[in-house]
């Protein structure tokens, strides 16, 4: 390979138009620019930087006598360092950004400091401007009320939109890593939105942002003090005997913990308070979870457990820094090169403002989470987890399941969800929309569409790539095939009903003060 580099630089120094002999990878945006093909220094730096970075991650794969997870781990930590080090991080080493310092009389070098200063202040690489957004007035801004809370949440009803409402009520629950909004954001992105005009009576959770107060607080509590609390009120508010649950993500685990939970208690599928249920982008099988595995094992556990004992919380910041070097080209350097050496304001983006806005996890929860699930994938072992004095076997749930997957989900890999069809019974229907973790579920219908989705019946015993092999691929949005699934399952429409009542009055609008808490 270095020979072939040699002798295509060779034939480029005798003016030979031949194409490079190493190309970015179709997702690599960061040699995008023309100069860094048509211009032979910039070409040289360009093709010398990605063969010695190719090669130096190769050579880790090749390495004798390390375990996979400990060549996955080297290969993410020298990933990250090769990109932090790449040429376009630099000035003198980025043509584009000497170019606009030049024609802009070092404008652009002044605006990038100030915005360098602005991220030293905030403490973080920003993503967009924080002053662009406000939850509750350009976000989160679906009618509603909160008709309950305790110490761990508040749930919120949404009002009613359509002349006719189906008299099941659809149960979200969202996860505590950043706040519910995520399905709520501008009018034309809410699920809670398109749900309601669709005729579905619509509660969602709306987590407490802990502080050390709630450091003991377990992982039971959530399901007892959460979502169970959650089920409840919308049965005894809507009349419903039943409810359809929706889990997204973290909270898609949590459901399946209390779906096995209820099992328990009520053996009976027609007597459980929840009638089906709905998984998005959820892991709960945790054997291969992804690119998240680097950051885990029994030593770096210890370690944080350490440091959520001695605060009382994991800090959401740092949360959130761990999943940005997931991706630490596309939402580090990114902004890095074109804030900090463009001197290019971020542009609004409702999605990467939810992301920046954090919340923090509580020490006992948080704690047996990562070690009961990441560490040692008891969710999946019958028995093995004893819950609020119930042991939970994912057999035993019987309930017809929607589950959802994308498949470019770095933090829940479609394979690995797809794991889920081998435990838990009942009939399944299995979705893969195109995109990410978030833009796949948060993922309107669009003319002309902007994505595609796969779509099939799923089986135990089946395999992920068996079920993609039969299953069949549709331009547009998932959210239409699940409408018409609920549909036939959320009652006939009737009138809507009340807001809030008397056992359950409106505390507050919506989105309610735990989404304000920072």
């Amino acid at each position: 390979d270095f020979a072939a580099l040699q002798f295509n630089v060779g034939s480029k120094l005798l003016w030979r138009e031949v194409p490079d002999a190493v190309q970015p990878q179709a997702d690599d945006l960061r040699f995008s620019d023309p100069v860094w093909t048509n211009e032979l220094g910039w070409d040289l730096l360009k093709q010398g930087y990605l063969f010695t970075a190719r090669h130096v991650q190769d050579a880790l794969y090749q390495t004798p006598g390390l375990s996979s997870r400990e060549r996955r781990r080297a290969a993410f930590w020298w990933r990250n360092w090769l990109n932090a080090v790449a040429p376009t991080n630099f000035l003198l080493t980025n043509p584009v950004a000497v170019r606009k310092a030049i024609e802009s009389r070092g404008d652009s070098l002044r605006r990038g400091f100030e915005i360098f200063l602005d991220d030293m202040r905030a403490g973080t690489v920003r993503m967009t401007e924080p002053e662009d957004f406000q939850v509750g007035s350009n976000l989160a801004t679906t009618a509603g009320a909160v008709v309950f809370r305790n110490r761990l949440l508040e749930l919120i009803h949404y009002a009613p939109v359509a002349d006719r409402v189906r008299p099941t009520p659809v149960v979200i629950v969202t996860p505590w890593i950043n706040k519910f909004y995520v399905l709520d954001l501008e009018p034309k992105k809410s699920l809670v939105r398109y749900l309601l005009q669709e005729g579905f009576d619509v509660y969602i959770t709306s987590w407490k942002n802990p502080g050390a107060d709630l450091a003991e607080t377990r992982f039971d509590d959530y399901v007892t003090q959460g979502v169970d609390q959650a089920v409840r009120v919308a049965r005894a508010q809507s009349g419903a005997a039943q409810v359809h649950a929706v889990g997204y993500c973290i909270g898609g685990t949590l459901l399946t913990v209390y779906m096995a939970w209820l099992a328990r208690r009520f053996p009976d599928p027609a007597a459980m308070p929840v009638a089906h249920w709905s998984l998005l982008a959820t892991l709960v099988d945790f054997q291969s979870p992804g690119d998240i595995e680097v950051f885990l094992d029994e030593g770096s556990v210890r370690w944080l457990s350490q440091v959520m004992r001695t605060r009382g919380y994991l800090e959401g910041r740092e949360m959130a820094t761990t999943f940005r070097l997931l991706r630490s080209n596309s939402l580090i350097w990114h902004y890095v090169v074109h804030g900090w050496l463009y001197g290019e304001r971020p542009a609004p983006h409702d999605v990467l403002y939810w992301n920046m806005d954090t919340t923090r996890m509580p020490y006992r929860m948080h704690e047996f989470y990562l070690r009961e699930m990441y560490l040692r994938n008891s969710l999946v072992k019958p028995n093995a987890l004893t819950i609020a004095g119930e042991p939970i076997d994912l057999v035993r749930i019987h309930s017809p399941l929607y589950q959802v997957a994308t498949e470019d989900d770095h933090i829940a890999p479609w394979r690995q969800t797809f794991r889920l069809n081998s435990w838990v019974t009942g009939r399944k229907r299995f979705v893969l929309s195109s995109s990410g973790h978030i833009l796949g579920i948060v993922n309107p219908p669009v003319t002309p569409p902007k994505r595609r989705f796969r779509v099939a019946p799923a089986h135990r015993g089946q395999g992920a790539d068996a079920w993609h092999a039969t299953a069949l691929e549709h331009d547009g949005s998932w959210w239409e095939d699940w409408r018409a699934w609920l549909a036939e399952r959320c009652g006939e429409p009737g009138a809507p009903p009340p807001l809030a009542t008397q056992d359950f009055p409106q505390l507050v609008a919506a989105p309610g003060n735990y989404v304000l808490e920072c």
